[in-house]
């Protein structure tokens, strides 16, 4: 059975959404809910949030721990100093991806990258490569990694990856984007324009950096737009690996050339 229905009987119909349900055993039936545009293109604008609770934890967390690894703690003025300036470039970072996700009718929330899986090998046997072999709750490894390879390269290595995010599409997006039927899946295109976004973000302040004189902020956002173009877990690099390699390789190859310039210039 074909169900139409809408929201109001005297507003054309512009776009909606299929319901398929099976009212008895033989006979499916399917309902398309019609609704008006402009209704969606309100509530869609009226609900871009920038950052909520959880996000700001996150945030503030991996601040203190990156300004920990830079300054590590020769002097108080240097550690505020640090974490000003590392807030400040993830924050760039961060509300370009949300803006971009605006965009694209989708919203996305920033949280610490955690592993669910790791490998091992040993003599005897290797460990992690089956299903089951997996850890029973989240690494924080956006938390500890910094610090361990900051100990383990005798303080050469600041490591800077240590935030990921999540994207869903939008309640809107289906009537906006795709007529009378459902799709709001953001696809794989889309997630790697959002993690290109926000390290070209930090490429352009890391260049506004250079040109007003501020060495540290320019510096800092070219190593964390590095690290974060690296394709390893669910970090920013691999979903444009996957998504669309000729942003990846043109992420991966402006930002080594900005690394090596963080070291010989700035």
């Amino acid at each position: 059975m074909l169900d139409f229905r809408s929201n109001s009987n005297n507003k054309p119909f512009r776009s909606g959404h299929f319901n398929i349900s099976k009212r008895s055993n033989k006979t499916p039936s399917i309902s398309i809910y019609l609704v008006d545009n402009k209704q969606f293109y309100k509530k869609g604008r009226l609900s871009f949030n920038m950052l909520n609770k959880n996000e700001i934890f996150s945030i503030l967390s991996i601040t203190l721990v990156l300004g920990t690894i830079w300054s590590l703690f020769e002097t108080w003025e240097l550690f505020l100093i640090s974490c000003g300036v590392i807030l400040a470039v993830i924050l760039i970072n961060v509300i370009a991806k949300k803006v971009i996700a605006f965009a694209f009718d989708s919203e996305i929330e920033i949280h610490t990258w955690e592993w669910q899986r790791f490998f091992f090998i040993t003599k005897k046997r290797a460990w992690g490569h089956k299903p089951h072999q997996k850890l029973k709750s989240l690494f924080p490894a956006g938390f500890f990694l910094p610090l361990i390879l900051k100990l383990v390269s005798a303080g050469f290595m600041n490591w800077m990856a240590c935030l990921t995010f999540e994207v869903k599409g939008t309640i809107y997006r289906t009537a906006r984007r795709w007529g009378l039927y459902q799709y709001s899946e953001v696809t794989e295109n889309e997630m790697a324009w959002i993690a290109f976004v926000g390290i070209l973000a930090n490429i352009f302040f890391a260049i506004i950096g250079y040109l007003i004189d501020a060495p540290l902020f320019a510096k800092i956002n070219l190593i964390y737009a590095f690290y974060n173009s690296i394709p390893l877990s669910n970090l920013d690099g691999t979903k444009m690996f996957f998504g669309k390699q000729s942003l990846f390789w043109t992420s991966a190859i402006v930002t080594s050339i900005g690394l090596v310039l963080s070291m010989v210039i700035i």
